[in-house]
């Protein structure tokens, strides 16, 4: 769909003294992190990484040898080229396809930009921040991504059915 890298992980923060990281995953876990062993255009070298027990990930970067160095790389995101990646099979997506599409109604209005996909057990959702911005209320809604909500996407836009558009 596009080139942009894929976000893979974010460093939180760091784990000991020695310069190891404790990351937040965005993948399909440590063994999806694992095959790829340089991140951010070979700015970051994957030496290291077991599971941390809790969802994430603990790893060792090359690039990191103190607790100050892992310190410093708070808030770093993880990123491969899209090349990298697995072809993917029918009806699955990359995050990052969808986050930055504006939004419209199948009626043809215009609602906002896809700001983040988030799943809290359920179904992935689809946070919208509205466009414009209201002067009261919330800036932002949720769609789930199902088929009577989320009508579809491509490279230019993603349209939700009007019934789901938040007022």
């Amino acid at each position: 769909m596009n080139s942009k890298p894929v976000t893979l992980a974010a460093i939180v923060g760091a784990h000991g003294v020695a310069g190891e990281v404790r990351l937040k995953l965005f993948g399909e876990g440590v063994a999806t992190l694992a095959h790829h062993k340089s991140f951010n255009d070979g700015a970051l070298t994957l030496l290291k990484l077991r599971e941390d027990g809790k969802g994430g990930a603990i790893a060792r970067l090359a690039q990191s040898t103190s607790r100050a160095d892992a310190e410093k790389l708070r808030g770093t995101v993880l990123t491969v080229p899209r090349e990298a990646l697995p072809p993917l099979a029918e009806g699955e997506f990359y995050h990052a396809d969808l986050i930055g599409l504006p939004v419209v109604t199948d009626t043809g209005d215009t609602v906002g930009t896809v700001t983040a996909i988030e799943n809290f057990g359920a179904t992935d959702l689809v946070e919208i921040a509205r466009d414009p911005v209201p002067a009261k209320g919330p800036k932002t809604f949720m769609v789930p991504l199902i088929p009577t909500a989320v009508l579809g996407w491509d490279e230019s836009r993603l349209t939700i059915a009007a019934a789901f558009a938040e007022d």
